[in-house]
């Protein structure tokens, strides 16, 4: 079950969770263009179990179990749909989502704000964070910067490490997990960790004497479900890890 109970009580209702999940991270908080909230689904809906990923591709939906909750970050649907073509994403989700009676809720930006930025800094980084500003996590690091990167490449399991800068000894961090490129500008630390870094963007960077860390979007934030997982104890419901897979493969050339 969900909860831990005694007995045959209830299945908790979707509002129950959504209830929960607002007071860990309230909806209110996203930003304009974001789609957090109920994606899929009914408020209504009674479920058997809930899980937790990072997104939801069509190999994690046919694992999931009908009437169940999944709870991921990226929120399915992003923009208006015109049309429903279940031969293609993410049409073809939607409808395996509605064939199993699943109930998709997404908690993105708001989830970043109050937990994930912080989470990735002090429970994978283990960093202590003095200052948080948003999106953007401050720590101290008084280390050379090779060190660090190294430090970092380590904890995230960074299949390459892609740097950039000038200043090889670094005082103080600042972290953005997912895509934080267009925060370069308002940076103020030594060093930037953030993913999906854009070519002019990292020169920009490098003008201006910020080192970077590209941290990648997945492997900066595959970690949201372990969080919420912790959060979701502190309200007594129990949840299933249940991670989408990376869409990007890695090779090395001989």
């Amino acid at each position: 079950m969900c909860r831990k109970v005694d007995g045959d009580r209830a299945k908790m209702k979707v509002f129950e969770i959504y209830e929960i999940l607002d007071k860990i991270a309230p909806f209110e908080t996203q930003e304009s263009w974001d789609n957090s909230g109920l994606i899929v689904g009914s408020m209504q809906n009674k479920i058997e179990k809930i899980y937790l990923s990072l997104d939801v591709d069509s190999t994690l939906c046919d694992t999931l179990e009908e009437n169940s909750l999944l709870i991921t970050h990226h929120p399915l649907i992003f923009k208006g749909l015109k049309e429903l073509d279940f031969e293609r994403y993410p049409s073809n989700i939607i409808k395996k989502l509605i064939k199993k009676n699943i109930t998709l809720i997404a908690m993105h930006t708001n989830y970043d704000k109050a937990h994930l930025n912080q989470y990735v800094a002090e429970k994978i980084l283990g960093y202590e964070v003095v200052e948080k500003d948003e999106f953007v996590c401050y720590f101290l690091v008084d280390d050379r910067f090779e060190s660090f990167a190294k430090r970092v490449a380590d904890s995230l399991k960074l299949p390459v490490l892609k740097s950039v800068g000038k200043e090889r000894f670094i005082k103080k961090a600042a972290i953005t997990t997912g895509s934080g490129g267009e925060l370069i500008p308002y940076i103020k630390a030594d060093c930037f960790l953030s993913g999906d870094i854009k070519y002019h963007q990292a020169y920009e960077a490098m003008e201006n004497g910020l080192n970077l860390i590209e941290i990648g979007h997945f492997e900066s934030e595959i970690f949201f479900a372990d969080s919420l997982s912790e959060n979701l104890k502190k309200f007594d419901i129990q949840a299933i890890i249940a991670n989408s897979k990376n869409p990007f493969t890695y090779k090395t050339q001989n």
